[in-house]
């Protein structure tokens, strides 16, 4: 294992802990765009650090970008039920 494997994992782990009150939070969620955006950057690191034998940092990295695409889905679930209410209540005046 390479000291750079242990680096970037630790700091993964840390980015992802500390991502979990944004995943259980039920109404503050960071932007579609940018939740989208660092998702599938992340996404492309997982095969980039298995590729330069970073194991660990691979998935670690994947245990993040997993995190930020389940705030995409919610952030765009949270949308849609905003764009839905406010459909309704526009329909019903």
């Amino acid at each position: 294992m390479h000291w750079q494997d242990i680096v970037f994992s630790i700091g993964s782990w840390i980015f992802a802990l500390a991502l979990v009150p944004l995943i259980l939070s039920k109404t503050d969620k960071p932007a579609l765009s940018s939740s989208l955006l660092t998702a599938g950057l992340l996404t492309l690191y997982v095969p980039t650090y298995a590729s330069l034998h970073l194991l660990v940092s691979s998935v670690s990295g994947g245990v993040i970008a997993l995190a930020w695409w389940i705030l995409a889905y919610q952030k765009w679930k949270l949308n849609k039920e905003k764009q839905t209410k406010k459909y309704i209540k526009t329909g019903l005046e």
